[in-house]
């Protein structure tokens, strides 16, 4: 009994650990990106604001990245864009969003004769920018995303083991097409604690580099990348961020996390 108890230990150790991200991946590392993904076209076209830049703005779209991470992967999960049909009204734009948005992240993609209709409007991008006000009401408030359990993990000490990890299973999800939320921290310095969504990966003789979308910044492209000697994230270009050492967690991908 005590030989059979020391082997389960060694395999649940075995199960824990984690090798370094490495060439292959179980399949061959080189690019990725999202089929039927655009930056251009299938992202919002207004920002999180960031408080500190508008001190004095009362009425301020802050602290609503998060709402705008998954809303982004809702969009692109479960709407469909009909440029050509008439468009309706406020409170119709409105209902269709929250049928969007109802649905979790991480079920799989709608089928098209299934996606809830955006009438009007070709892409996300055009239907945020003329009915930006519809949208925010629709994809609702900040409240339970701001004080969900899981944002407690940018206090976490996290392993090499554990960066590589996520570094690994973003790759994957990215090589299957599915958009993967990332939270990203520099924390104790008080400069981010912020959410992203990776739509593609490329990668380099020291790493990969994933291109994400920002919700602070609608404008280009961020790039987040993960350095395999060191084991760990760096934001290469992140809105308002200076370059350097960041740690980052998978968000959205199930009923817990």
């Amino acid at each position: 009994m005590r030989r059979l108890g020391l082997l389960g230990v060694a395999l649940l150790t075995t199960a824990c650990s984690v090798a370094p991200l490495s060439r292959p991946v179980g399949h061959e590392l080189g690019h990725a990106a999202i089929p039927g993904f655009a930056f251009a076209t299938d992202t919002f076209a207004f920002p999180n604001e960031i408080r500190a830049r508008h001190p004095d703005d009362a009425d301020l779209y802050a602290n609503y990245c998060f709402v705008l991470a998954r809303s982004l992967r809702q969009f692109f999960l479960n709407a469909g864009f009909d440029g050509g049909a008439a468009r309706v009204d406020h409170d119709e734009y409105v209902r269709r969003v929250r049928a969007v948005v109802t649905r979790a992240p991480w079920r799989e993609s709608l089928p098209p004769d299934e996606r809830v209709v955006i009438p009007g409007y070709a892409n996300l991008r055009d239907f945020s920018r003329a009915e930006e006000a519809a949208v925010k009401e629709g994809m609702g408030g900040r409240f339970w995303t701001l004080v969900h359990w899981t944002n407690w993990r940018v206090t976490f000490v996290v392993t090499p083991d554990h960066q590589s990890e996520v570094a690994r299973e973003t790759v994957e999800e990215l090589a299957a097409g599915r958009l993967v939320q990332l939270l990203v921290t520099n924390w104790p310095k008080p400069e981010l604690n912020h959410t992203v969504v990776a739509y593609g990966f490329r990668d380099t003789p020291s790493g990969v580099e994933f291109s994400v979308w920002d919700p602070n910044d609608p404008d280009a492209p961020g790039t987040v990348v993960y350095e395999r000697a060191a084991e760990r994230f760096w934001a290469s270009r992140l809105y308002d961020t200076e370059p350097g050492p960041i740690r980052a967690f998978r968000m959205s991908y199930s009923w817990m996390l």
